[in-house]
């Protein structure tokens, strides 16, 4: 709920917020609670969505001249032809290429054939009233659609002024984000496809009788379907896009389209009068500036339509310098925001380019350094991992995949820049690419000749704070993301996860840790407090304490850091050394240092210092795939992949290690994986624990296999006298001794190799 943040809580913290607010945020929020109170007393605001005051709206010139004379004579039907017939001629101008193309039709049937089906079985089941939202799978929603419901929870928000509505509060509105979900109406994008494939007037039919139901059962500001801009932001853009897919549809009456173009407007002065410049200013702010710009653009003939378009533009021109960091890393540390913030700039850059607005080079350069960062941390099974929050949601969803498919993005990228490396990570033309770029970005895309990327499989993003170890861009490829960033943006750190310092790796091109993954927002606390836990991540924790506390299932009480202080790469090895402060408030402070070395492309070794005084409990876990994984008598754990292959894990200490697997347990809450929003899964989770004195060492070698059942290798390890008379492990040693890795003192590596470890 967008709010001053003053209302609920502790009065000191209200106090203290109000007192940091400078005087233009305080402005923006004063004006927005003003707006809500005009509403609710229904002064303003509430006749917005009146069908015949859209006509009081058109910006001057012919076409106002022409429903102004038409209005006098009290023809309303007329007036609202003139309109309807005006939009259909110029939309064609306005719009995506793809969209309005009469040559679309033909393209699919020739280049991605099975499109059609895909969208005509999409299309019917929305016939059916059955919707796939999220990780959910033929949720039903009442007939009508009741839209105010969540089916999973079984509760239903109230019908009151949005700002009364708390969307965060399970007891009273369920899930808000599978209600909200199923409000964007982005299914609606899957009638107009399959109408436009095959012409049945079926999909234009339910159309038509889902939209005029909804413009009846939520009016304007009213309702948990108005309490956030960004959602009503989603919505007109994606009525916009229903809107062209079913040009020409005979039942698009002139009256419907004047009663939805009303609801338009007021979609539009909504997300406008209550934009989140304080509230969310993340995809929440960017996704509304989008939708400024939709709305601006596909419908010049309303008078605001001019400044819609302007504020849109300059808020993403702006932000693409805010949120998009230096090295291309989205700020909010989200592999699944980062693809969604690609998807807004790429509409909107394909939009501005199709309407004459004229955009800065440094935007186009700030969305290719995204999309280069995405494309260094895509796994070579072609996915993106999971780093902090993945809702699976998109901007608009042209294809049915899976949340963690970028194809389409990369494809669409490909064609609007001319990048070959875009292309490969594609695989082929995509469906995005015919419906937003039409043929000009189907030749586009076909001359380029696809190639891995040109840039070093192994990188370093030092502003994000990842770093990359790849063996090669091949599909069977070893691959390691090392976490050496913050916790989230600044702003709130709501969709990081308390990982610092934990890793993720694949092993010939199959994902083996990962994150775990993010479940649910407000459905569960417990669960979403779990799933963003430093026990649901490859790092380590101390004293079961995770390395941070939440505060709301969007803030946590603090925001601790990594800081990387070396990395090195070369065609021998990768080597990266990074420590965090989240442990150096507890009584006896911890500091963890974690230094992670890959010798191409046969092993890491993870190198986990804890500097303390006191006893500590201390946990090195390592989150799997739903993986089979086995303790191995020897020492080693063996990690069974799908493929075939597999991963040996083995970990070296001067103090006891106690070896545990946890896979679906409950109490506590550990060993689960999510691959969707809504679902989970066990999955097995990896922990060595011990209770020594600080500062201790901890090694942990890890091993890709060809074959996951064959004799480990011989590593013992490398054991030296410190000063307090304490064994220190100083490295590893292989086979007869003629290879080793040496921890040199205070931050080198050294490896003699001699003969391969592992499979390569």
């Amino acid at each position: 709920m967008q709010s001053l943040g003053l209302i609920d809580g502790d009065g000191g913290v209200r106090l203290r917020r109000l007192l940091s607010m400078g005087p233009t945020e305080l402005a923006c929020r004063s004006r927005q609670e003003v707006s809500k109170w005009l509403e609710r007393a229904s002064v303003v605001g509430r006749m917005d969505g009146h069908t015949h005051a859209i006509f009081q709206k058109i910006a001057p010139g012919p076409v106002l001249d022409a429903i102004e004379a038409l209005v006098r004579k009290g023809d309303f039907g007329g007036a609202a032809h003139v309109l309807l017939d005006h939009f259909w001629t110029a939309a064609s101008g306005r719009f995506f290429e793809g969209v309005v193309s009469e040559q679309t039709p033909a393209l699919f049937a020739e280049h991605l054939p099975g499109t059609r089906n895909q969208a005509i079985a999409a299309a019917e089941a929305v016939c059916q009233m059955r919707f796939d939202l999220l990780g959910y799978r033929g949720l039903f929603f009442g007939d009508p659609v009741d839209w105010h419901l969540d089916p999973v929870s079984g509760r239903r928000a109230p019908l009151t002024h949005w700002s009364q509505i708390n969307p965060l509060d399970l007891t009273a509105v369920g899930d808000s984000k599978v209600v909200w979900e199923l409000n964007r109406h982005q299914w609606l994008v899957y009638l107009g496809q399959a109408y436009r494939l095959t012409g049945d007037d079926r999909y234009a039919e339910t159309f038509v009788n889902h939209l005029r139901d909804w413009i009846q059962a939520n009016p304007p500001g009213m309702g948990i379907n108005w309490a956030s801009s960004l959602e009503v932001s989603l919505r007109l853009i994606a009525w916009c896009w229903a809107l062209a897919l079913f040009r020409n549809a005979h039942v698009l009456s002139p009256e419907f389209f004047a009663s939805l173009l009303s609801a338009i407007q007021a979609h539009a002065l909504h997300v406008e009068r209550y934009l989140s410049y304080y509230f969310s200013p993340n995809t929440h702010l960017t996704g509304e500036a989008l939708g400024l710009v939709y709305a601006g653009v596909v419908f010049p003939e309303l008078r605001a339509a001019d400044r819609w378009r302007k504020v849109g533009t300059r808020i993403l021109i702006e932000q693409s310098e805010r949120q998009i960091l230096a090295d291309g890393v989205y700020f909010e540390q989200s592999a699944c925001y980062q693809r969604y913030t690609a998807e807004i700039y790429l509409h909107f850059l394909v939009l501005a380019a199709r309407n004459g607005i004229e955009i800065p080079t440094s935007v186009q350069a700030r969305i290719q350094q995204l999309l280069d960062f995405l494309l260094a941390i895509r796994l070579p099974d072609g996915s993106l991992p999971q780093i902090g929050d993945a809702d699976g949601g998109w901007l608009l969803p042209l294809a049915r995949r899976a949340p963690n498919d970028p194809r389409g993005v990369f494809a669409i990228g490909a064609a609007l820049f001319g990048r070959p490396d875009y292309a490969w990570a594609a695989g082929r033309v995509t469906p995005e690419v015919l419906w937003l770029l039409g043929p000009s970005g189907l030749k586009a895309y076909q001359q380029l000749r696809p190639a891995a990327p040109a840039m070093a499989p192994s990188r370093l993003f030092p502003e994000g704070g990842y770093a990359i170890m790849r063996s090669g861009w091949g599909s069977d490829a070893h691959q390691l993301i090392f976490d050496v960033g913050p916790l989230g943006c600044p702003v709130s750190g709501g969709h990081g996860h308390a990982d610092l310092l934990s890793i993720q790796c694949s092993v010939f091109g199959e994902p083996y840790l990962v994150d775990a993954g993010t479940y649910c927002y407000t459905a569960n606390p417990e669960w979403r407090d779990f799933f963003r836990s430093t026990a649901a991540h490859s790092t380590i924790r101390v004293d079961g304490i995770e390395q941070a506390a939440p505060a709301g299932p969007f803030k946590w009480q603090s925001r601790p850091c990594a800081r990387l202080h070396r990395w090195l790469s070369t065609e021998a090895l990768d080597w990266a050394d990074a420590d965090h402060d989240a442990y150096r408030t507890i009584p006896d402070p911890v500091v963890h240092r974690r230094r992670v070395l890959f010798v191409k492309a046969r092993y890491w070794v993870v190198v986990d210092d804890l500097d303390g005084a006191a006893n500590h409990q201390v946990e090195v876990r390592f989150q799997f795939a739903p993986l089979t994984v086995r303790m191995d008598p020897s020492g080693w754990v063996r990690v069974l992949g799908d493929q075939g292959h597999g991963l040996l894990i083995r970990a070296f200490a001067t103090v006891p290690l106690k070896t545990t697997l946890h896979e679906g347990h409950l109490a506590p809450i550990q060993g689960w994986y999510s691959p969707d929003y809504g679902q989970r899964r066990p999955a097995p989770a990896l922990e060595y624990s011990t209770e020594p004195q600080l500062p201790c060492r901890i090694v942990t070698l890890l091993v890709p296999v060809e074959d996951p059942f064959a004799p480990p290798p011989a590593v013992l390890p490398i054991l030296t006298d410190s000063p307090q008379k304490k064994q220190d492990l100083a490295g590893l040693v292989f086979g007869d001794g003629q290879e080793s890795v040496r921890f040199n003192e205070p931050d080198g590596v050294t490896v003699l190799p001699s003969r391969a470890v592992g499979a390569r």
